[in-house]
């Protein structure tokens, strides 16, 4: 009884010490319990994060069927590009976990960015789009891949409604999905068409299940790997249903260049290359880490391809500490529990 009532005080005195401290602070090592059934730790773990919800509905896009579907042409349709061979799929493919491969993506003419494509896999309940959280929501954001030079090439919006005015599948299906509208193919009826499909794609894994209270949903060692997430202070800055997607946070610093640490070959000052605010230099969107597993290479330019080197890296940019390897293996345990049951 003693050893259980010590192993509840200790969690609680981690976690609540955690949260009040950001990615950069370097935090005591905990030791970690080897004979505990970790029955306690789901209480915790519920304090921090939250089961995916059923659905997002939002009041200014109504998810109706019609809607939906018509939202799924288009996310597929390559004919939103300039030259018909790019589409939202391209990147976001839905039969690998809504991401690619590829540390950047190709688009029109064989052209890349310098960013990776994240998972669109629970996009919408980001706190912005993008890596540097210029677009507010995925409907905002579905219309500028479109839009892009580099990526899909349209010349314009008209350009695209002209383009798709003329397919006659797509003049019933507006006329479906928007029936109330004199003329329904517009710019903003496409993406939000396209948003309405991508708020569709919430989906749970055996970590959702364990947050609803089945303490057989994850094994010993995933157990001990989410105590290790825990304790380390992953959380402050990956929790939430997303186990990350919440929050804005500086990528190391100036005293510790997350590039020395990627081996990236363009340093990439993030948000403050849309604020000018020094405050947000090398800021980035905390990644949602749910699918982390199946969505390599990490980071905003994907220049790390093992899902290991990656936490490691996070260990000595973010939290100012070497992490044990058999940490490192125990956290990686932890993250494929957030790979979902479906991936279509």
């Amino acid at each position: 009884m003693k050893n259980k009532h010590f192993f509840n005080l200790r969690i609680i005195l981690i976690v609540g010490f955690a949260i009040f401290y950001s990615c950069s602070k370097n935090k005591e090592v905990v030791e970690i319990p080897e004979k505990d059934d970790y029955k306690n730790l789901l209480s915790e773990a519920t304090r921090i994060f939250s089961p995916l919800p059923a659905n997002d509905y939002v009041s200014f896009n109504e998810l109706t069927n019609d809607k939906v579907f018509l939202g799924k042409l288009l996310f597929e349709e390559k004919r939103l590009s300039k030259d018909n061979t790019i589409s939202c799929a391209s990147c976001h493919d839905l039969e690998n976990f809504g991401a690619d491969t590829q540390a950047v993506s190709k688009g029109v003419d064989g052209k890349t960015g310098t960013r990776n494509a994240p998972t669109v896999f629970n996009s919408s309940l980001h706190i912005a789009q993008f890596w540097d959280a210029r677009a507010k929501t995925v409907e905002e954001q579905a219309g500028m891949p479109i839009l892009n030079p580099v990526e899909m090439a349209m010349e314009s919006e008209q350009a695209v409604v002209d383009k798709i005015s003329k397919i006659e599948k797509y003049q019933d299906l507006f006329k479906k999905a928007y029936p109330n509208q004199a003329n329904p193919i517009n710019f903003d009826n496409l993406t939000k068409a396209i948003g309405a499909f991508e708020r569709t794609l919430l989906m749970p894994s055996k970590f959702d299940e364990y947050l609803k209270g089945n303490q057989q949903a994850l094994n010993q060692q995933e157990k001990k790997g989410l105590f290790i997430f825990m304790s380390r202070n992953c959380i402050s800055c990956h929790d939430g249903p997303l186990v990350g997607g919440s929050k804005i946070r500086n990528f190391g610093s100036d005293i510790r260049p997350y590039w020395e640490h990627t081996k990236s070959k363009v340093i990439d000052k993030g948000v403050f290359l849309i604020t000018n605010k020094p405050i947000d230099l090398y800021a980035f969107k905390v990644p949602s880490l749910r699918n982390v597993a199946k969505t390599a290479p990490y980071f905003h330019d994907g220049s790390v391809a093992e899902l290991e080197n990656a936490i490691r890296i996070m260990g000595k940019v973010q939290l100012d500490k070497k992490l044990e390897e058999a940490d490192i293996k125990s956290i990686k345990l932890f993250l494929e529990t957030l790979t979902s049951y479906k991936k279509s």
